[in-house]
């Protein structure tokens, strides 16, 4: 985590406390000094957590002991708080199961050679003139398949960025693409798990919004083609190229009908076949191939499924271990807790007052540009992007009466801002897993031409409306 936060961890508890406490005091403003000294406290606890390496697993924990003495200042008892944060739970049961069948997936796919077929085939493909557009492409293309950014960058980020070192191209720019390219199909993939959560907390189809996000991110999606052709173009490159083939003939057999479950999963969701089925047929099929393509055994598959791919030879294992349902055990708990916050927020009013204000804000800077705001410090604040994004939902539901719309706010806003923040979980663990330095947040084109996107259509459109009523 050192590595990770770099220059970050050297400031002092007390500069990052007054830090956080400029950002809450800005939104809340007056709101009652119980609410504001209860929402402080939690900041510094994940301040604390970052600032010393400490997983937020702690500060969230700590942060549910808060609201719950929180609860009780406020009159309620240990029953009625536990039954608040049940009904939160209740709300992502979904969401935890889909969770597990993605650490299904991340395991299978290795073993049954999806992945390293997948990456083969692509290598083919890159250019050295073209490569940093080629590095986006290539990761948008694996993160959504796989929806997940993590995954994305441990596998495809990991060999773009090797291939990048071979070409001497600066990681700088690379890093930023590939970051780009990870949170493409984070956000829209429909095995993604944020984009899941999204639709469990608007109550809204997972493919009405794919449809819609694929739509409102077609100009930001095409600037950042141009703008990373561009730059790559200025950027003197090698003619060394990356044999990852030869790498992963070793251990698997290359066989075109490893792409199957990716496959599997492309007709399921174009059919809008539910997403947990489609998972599911997924699982099953790449289950078999594990089974009959790559020769291996039920217990070695068991295993597997469990505890994740482990390969023996040291530079396979650098590109391919991972995935199980272990895997999910972290983001499973952080979800929970996430939940939990939620139905006490709900049950206790704690951020009614704040609520109203931001209501309120959103008459003069439209609904989305108050998400977007609120997503910028809930980001800060919360170190990872599901911890923000329930923030972000229960601070802004109000603002925006349909469900379908402020299910797209929330993917072109918090979803995409979380890896922007240095030390946030989100875009550091994927910098760190690909060798890529800090500083490449600001070269993730993508993650900021979506909002700004947004941002002026949803602008020129409130212009327009208000100039019709004159």
């Amino acid at each position: 985590m050192e590595q990770i936060f770099g220059q970050e961890a050297s400031c002092t508890t007390g500069q990052m406390m007054v830090k956080f406490y400029k950002i809450v005091k800005i939104v809340l403003g007056e709101t009652d000094m119980l609410e504001t000294f209860v929402l402080l406290i939690f900041a510094g606890a994940l301040a604390a957590c970052v600032i010393f390496g400490a997983s937020v697993l702690y500060a969230l924990a700590a942060g549910y002991l808060i609201f719950c003495v929180y609860g009780l200042k406020k009159g309620h008892s240990i029953p009625q708080l536990l039954q608040m944060s049940l009904s939160g739970i209740r709300t992502v049961k979904n969401i935890l199961m889909i969770f597990g069948l993605i650490g299904l997936i991340t395991a299978l796919w290795r073993g049954a050679g999806t992945i390293p077929v997948i990456v083969c085939y692509s290598a083919k493909l890159v250019q050295p003139s073209a490569f940093l557009l080629i590095a986006f492409l290539l990761n948008c293309m694996v993160s959504a398949l796989t929806g997940t950014s993590f995954g994305t960058s441990a596998t495809m980020g990991v060999i773009t960025m090797a291939m990048a070192r071979a070409l001497k191209l600066h990681p700088f720019f690379v890093g930023g693409a590939i970051l780009s390219g990870a949170f493409f199909g984070d956000r829209c993939s429909p095995v993604s798990s944020s984009a899941n959560l999204v639709c469990e907390l608007t109550k809204t189809d997972i493919f009405e919004n794919i449809r819609l996000m694929v739509k409102t991110s077609l100009v930001p999606f095409f600037l950042t083609c141009m703008l990373y052709y561009g730059i790559g173009r200025t950027m003197a490159a090698g003619n060394e190229i990356m044999d990852v083939e030869s790498l992963f003939s070793e251990s698997f057999i290359l066989h075109w009908a490893a792409v199957l479950p990716a496959f599997t999963i492309l007709v399921l969701s174009a059919l809008k076949v539910k997403v947990k089925r489609t998972m599911a047929c997924s699982v099953l099929l790449a289950f078999f191939l594990c089974m009959f393509l790559q020769k291996l055994s039920l217990p070695e598959i068991f295993r597997m499924m469990i505890f994740g791919y482990q390969a023996e030879e040291a530079e396979l294992a650098a590109l391919m271990n991972g995935g199980g349902i272990i895997s999910m055990i972290k983001v499973t708990i952080i979800v929970s807790l996430s939940s939990c916050y939620a139905g006490i927020f709900e049950g206790t009013g704690l951020l009614n007052s704040l609520k109203a204000r931001i209501e309120r804000l959103s008459r003069r800077i439209t609904s989305f540009g108050t998400t977007l705001l609120v997503s910028c410090i809930t980001s800060l604040v919360a170190c990872n992007q599901t911890l923000a994004t329930m923030l972000t939902h229960q601070l802004c539901c109000e603002t925006e009466k349909d469900a379908q719309t402020f299910a797209i706010d929330l993917e072109n806003s918090v979803i995409v801002l979380a890896p922007l923040v240095p030390w946030s979980i989100a875009g550091a663990v994927p910098l760190a897993a690909v060798g890529a330095p800090t500083a490449s947040i600001l070269a993730a084109c993508y993650l900021y031409l979506l909002p700004l996107w947004t941002l002026a259509g949803k602008l020129c459109r409130m212009a327009a409306a208000k100039k019709q009523e004159r």
